[in-house]
């Protein structure tokens, strides 16, 4: 086999492969009969799959909703209404779960200031099943949506002219033409929607914990988190459960990828909106207040008072919080540095090795190999976690390597490469072979091939998926949670802390800080995504 395919069966090996199969072989071992008789465990899985799929019927509601609305109906300010309605899955999970607590509790600056804030010693709302199903139903909705978006691409645009020639209208035209070809990008957001759902850290910890509502995911961090490495058997046997618990989803995703296989025609072109469809915008609107709106401002109000429980008001406001989390000494700093250094360094490490990977793809053994990474970018990630725990503690020297930033760059590296490949393998599947071609007969070496033709069109599509790994990486908690140690704290793990600790308005100021390295992350993609197809950057359908 030529050295690139080689080469680019070793990595995948290494960040895909290797880590699976050393998860499976600990989860084999005599701990797991032991944890067959925990209550405990059973307990929190039971809880893990109600509120997965509590949150997936309400991500599949609202997600279909908005894909019949916004992509097949020619709307005012569709594109705006687009990237609002997918906003909610690029804002971090912690940092929601923060802005809906401080949003519903008796001590909200923001509801004390309006007189709508409940009575002292009520129950915060968003603690507890409901809260996160509702959460995490907000935060899938988009999964949904885009799901559908990638098959509206793909609709041929002669269907809807047939169907009216027919006699049809437009409403039955949709219903009867359009959504039955529509109907695996559901069923695919529903899948990517419980996966999402059952492996998330954020919102389990922030809500379950003080609602006493313990999820599987919260589960491992507290076994790993009090007995370190003497509990890894136990949460090996945890993380194989969640991932068996993580199948309908993966399912569904594989049989709608069968059921999808059709052949574009030209555009599709979404009908002109009836005056229902505009009236709809109103709920819609409303919907983005509520879930968007509220919350963030509820957030910033939060960061800019004294305390929680004192009203925002002129003579309130204070920026004392910011200027304590940018403090000299202050975790913030380093949480900063670390996060942007291991989101910065696993995305220049991952588009460097998406290049040969995606320009190798045509060797079948390649191809194969590339399942090993989709399964860790598809699995929760605590069992990406734990299963880079084992393996690098399993390597003579392995234990110096725990607890460091290094071993989080190796997780972001198993957990991100599928994001980082899936650009740059589209583009690399639109490259004329007749150029490579040219160049090897003129003598040109592969590293001069791949320097000269290959990377100059790839280059927009390595960049993209580089800044989708820095998005998504900056604010990582699942991961970061369960792999840190002493001066490792990353932004996810600060804002985690600092609202486990009472330290609420911090907290809300870190998380301010945050959501503007967010924007400028987007913004930086979107100037780079001019340059991309249709769907590269999932907030530009």
């Amino acid at each position: 086999m030529p050295f690139f395919p080689t080469l680019a069966l070793l990595w995948l090996a290494l960040v895909g492969l290797a880590p699976a199969l050393r998860l499976l072989a600990e989860a084999a071992g005599p701990t797991l009969p032991r944890l067959a008789g925990d209550a405990g465990v059973w307990r929190a899985a039971g809880r893990s799959l109600l509120v997965a799929g509590g949150a997936t019927a309400l991500a599949t509601l609202l997600g279909t909703a908005q894909a019949g609305l916004l992509l097949l109906r020619d709307l005012p300010g569709r594109r705006g209404l687009i990237f609002l309605c997918i906003l909610p899955l690029l804002v971090p999970a912690q940092i929601l779960a923060l802005a809906f607590i401080q949003m519903g509790g008796p001590s909200s600056p923001l509801l004390l200031a309006l007189g709508l804030a409940p009575p002292l010693g009520t129950t915060n709302p968003f603690y507890g099943a409901g809260g996160m199903m509702l959460l995490l139903g907000i935060q899938g909705a988009p999964l949904v949506l885009l799901a559908i978006a990638a098959l509206v691409r793909r609709v041929p645009g002669e269907l809807l002219p047939a169907a009216r020639g027919m006699g049809a209208s437009p409403g039955v035209a949709l219903r009867r033409v359009v959504w039955p070809l529509l109907l695996p990008g559901v069923l695919a957001g529903s899948g990517l929607a419980f996966v999402a759902a059952l492996g998330n850290f954020g919102v389990a910890a922030l809500l379950g914990i003080p609602g006493r509502y313990t999820l599987l995911t919260v589960l491992i961090w507290q076994r790993l988190s009090a007995t370190g490495p003497a509990a890894l058997s136990q949460v090996a046997v945890l993380s194989l459960l969640l991932a068996l618990l993580a199948l309908p989803g993966l399912l569904a995703q594989f049989v709608a990828a069968r059921r999808s296989g059709w052949a574009a025609g030209r555009p599709f072109e979404p009908i002109p909106a009836s005056p229902l469809a505009r009236a709809a915008l109103v709920p819609l609107g409303l919907y983005l207040v509520l879930v968007l709106l509220l919350p963030l401002a509820s957030l910033l109000t939060s960061s800019l008072v004294p305390a929680m429980g004192v009203p925002v008001s002129p003579a309130t406001v204070t920026l004392r919080h910011f200027a304590a989390t940018l403090a000299p000494g202050a975790h913030t700093r380093a949480a900063f540095g670390n996060s942007l250094l291991l989101s910065g360094g696993a995305a220049l490490v991952l588009a460097a090795a998406a290049l040969p990977v995606a320009l190798s793809l045509r060797h079948r053994p390649v191809r194969w190999a590339t399942l090993g990474v989709d399964l860790p970018y598809a699995l929760p990630g605590a069992c990406t976690a734990v299963s880079v725990i084992l393996l690098v503690l399993g390597l003579p020297g392995g234990g110096a390597i725990y607890g460091t930033l290094g071993l989080i760059l190796f997780a972001y590296l198993a957990r991100f490469q599928a994001l980082a490949l899936r650009p740059v393998a589209a583009a690399a599947a639109r490259l004329d072979p007749a150029l490579e071609h040219a160049a090897r007969g003129m003598g040109a070496g592969p590293l001069l091939r791949m320097a000269v033709v290959q990377l100059p069109p790839l280059a927009p599509a390595l960049a993209a998926g580089a800044i989708l790994v820095v998005l998504l990486a900056v604010n990582e908690v699942t991961v970061s949670s369960l792999l840190r140690g002493p001066g490792t704290v990353t932004l996810g793990v600060l804002v985690f802390n600092l609202q486990d600790g009472g330290q609420s308005p911090q907290a809300a100021a870190v998380s301010c800080l945050s959501l503007l390295l967010v924007a400028g992350l987007m913004g930086a993609a979107t100037l780079l995504g001019r340059r991309l197809p249709a769907g590269t950057l999932p907030w530009r359908p």
